[in-house]
């Protein structure tokens, strides 16, 4: 079975199942493992002098653990790729946080800040419902760059050792590549490194959107906003969504109690939005992950 087919059959199977409540009541998810052993390295490395070069050492471990345990399951054939790599895609799973920022704020303002906070890490307690679409729309674009067409990319060049060695980057990023006292130093290998392995998917999950919203002409405009934003990577999919919906996005927001007055992203676009924009955003995720599939299977059968 080759790689482009084990991918569109995982991307399939978590579509259509997403995550298994009662699987991961029982058994934790592969992430929350990952989770652990980053939490393990750094309470263990990040003490002392030379954090910076402590941080390299946790992320080559974190290295070659993904290597080790990526070619260990692919020995057990085709099927233990697709499920493994279904388990660690987040399409439907993002799908349905989002959509529920969304139904939140048809009933209540409170009830969607409480449900947008699962998802993005910036103040929500003063939120209005225009940030809160916002914050919603953002961390739908972030994440599916980052949690579904990643992933895809770094299976299809490395298998499932190439799949994990991302999982374990982007969350180690996630839990330590902060500019705080205690990961300015510890946290820069995981941040940047995180940086490398989604430059080529964050760009790419731009033309998807640009793609399935018809906006090829769009795409000088969605270039030069994208490196305007703070993140090397996060502006391309923003920014790209942010025309197919014609609305602006990034902007100011709260981070512990702080202001920071980022620019806008599609200044232009509509600031006045909510549940409405935040559903057209669901639909624009199914949209640029069917055409991914699309190119995925084009691919299976190329390589048949």
């Amino acid at each position: 079975m080759t790689l482009a087919l084990c991918l569109g059959l995982a991307m399939v199977l978590d579509a259509t199942f997403g995550e298994p409540k009662w699987l991961w009541d029982r058994v934790p998810h592969p992430a929350v493992l990952m989770g652990r052993v980053v939490g393990f390295l750094d309470k263990t490395l990040n003490v002392g002098d030379q954090r910076r070069l402590k941080g390299v050492v946790a992320m080559a471990i974190l290295a070659m653990l993904a290597l080790i345990l990526g070619n260990v399951i692919a020995t057990f054939g085709g099927v233990a790729e697709v499920c493994v790599a279904a388990v660690l895609l987040a399409h439907k799973s993002l799908v349905d946080h989002v959509r529920a920022v969304g139904r939140a704020l048809r009933l209540s303002r409170n009830d969607a800040r409480l449900m947008v906070a699962r998802i993005v890490g910036r103040d929500t307690k003063d939120m209005s419902g225009s940030q809160i679409a916002r914050a919603a729309i953002e961390s739908a674009a972030e994440n599916f760059s980052d949690g579904v067409i990643a992933p895809a990319v770094w299976f299809l060049i490395g298998g499932l050792p190439g799949l994990l060695l991302y999982k374990f980057t982007n969350t180690a990023d996630s839990m330590i590549g902060y500019r705080t006292e205690r990961y300015e130093e510890f946290g820069w290998a995981a941040a940047r490194f995180d940086d490398l392995l989604n430059l080529i998917p964050a760009r790419l999950t731009a033309v998807l959107f640009t793609l399935s919203h018809g906006q090829v002409n769009q795409w000088r405009a969605i270039a030069t906003e994208a490196r305007l934003h703070r993140s090397p990577n996060a502006g391309w999919p923003e920014a790209a969504l942010a025309r197919g919906l014609d609305v602006a996005l990034s902007g100011p927001r709260s981070y512990e109690g702080q202001r920071r007055d980022f620019p806008y992203v599609n200044e232009t676009g509509r600031k006045l939005i909510g549940a409405p924009e935040i559903s057209a955003a669901c639909s624009a995720l199914w949209r640029a992950w069917s055409l991914s599939l699309g190119f995925v299977l084009i691919l299976a059968l190329l390589c048949i």
